[in-house]
């Protein structure tokens, strides 16, 4: 009896790891796939009609500044801007003045996005500056909406403001409920002069130039130190070579 008492409870301990065991994989297995719409900022075509080398930064810059505008969109998913740049490298794009649109649609695909956002800004004489944006599908290669902004480029961040939050409706995304064209940074009379030092840091990032990158950024918040971007890609920096 005492041997069958035995045998019964080594049965039973074998039946709870077999539970065990069989719970494990269950609890391990991985998040759930994001299912979040899935968007991506390709860099802006440079149309500035004077001094257009000077301006050429702004391409990555707005780029930037449109990915954190819309990435305030917790309902929403945004490729950062250093995976794009590092599928240009890759692809051998960095030296393109433009993408088109077939080529946008393959790099949306890799990067795992159904909406790609292309666009040209344009800077008169008279310091006018207009934004232009399509949305492209990748899944059916069609452009699915069309946007625009225009006013002094003195107030390029607020344009950029209004850009997102008007592609964010027009592509009828989940709401935006942010008012980050409240912020102090979009007020800044020097809003201009920042995003321009932070575009040049955006581009000396990707040349690997970390010290010019450095007082670039620093630049910029001298400019605006409200600009939170700069901010943070700054620290960012600063870890990495400490």
């Amino acid at each position: 009896m005492f041997v069958s008492h035995r045998l019964a409870r080594s049965s039973k301990s074998l039946t709870y790891a077999a539970m065990f065991l069989a719970a494990v994989p269950a609890a391990a297995q991985q998040a759930p796939r994001d299912s979040r719409p899935t968007l991506a900022v390709m860099y802006l075509t440079n149309g500035a009609l004077v001094d257009n080398a000077t301006y050429a930064p702004l391409s990555k810059g707005m780029a930037e500044m449109l990915i954190t505008e819309l990435a305030q969109n917790q309902a929403l998913r945004v490729v950062e801007r250093d995976r794009m740049q590092a599928l240009i490298e890759e692809q051998n794009l960095q030296n393109s003045d433009r993408v088109d649109k077939e080529t946008a649609v393959k790099l949306g695909k890799v990067l795992g996005a159904k909406h790609m956002l292309m666009g040209t800004f344009v800077i008169d004489p008279r310091q006018n500056m207009r934004i232009d944006v399509r949305a492209v599908n990748t899944e059916t290669s069609a452009i699915d909406y069309v946007e625009s902004v225009s006013g002094k480029s003195d107030r390029l961040l607020e344009l950029v403001i209004q850009l997102g939050q008007k592609l964010n409706a027009g592509l009828k995304l989940p709401a935006l409920k942010l008012a980050s064209a409240t912020t102090p940074a979009s007020k800044n009379p020097n809003q201009f002069k920042a995003l321009m030092a932070m575009s040049r840091a955006l581009e000396a990032e990707d040349r690997h130039n970390v010290a010019e990158a450095k007082t670039q950024y620093r630049e910029a918040l001298a400019f605006s130190p409200e600009l939170d971007r700069a901010k943070v890609r700054l620290a960012s920096i600063e870890r990495a070579t400490q």
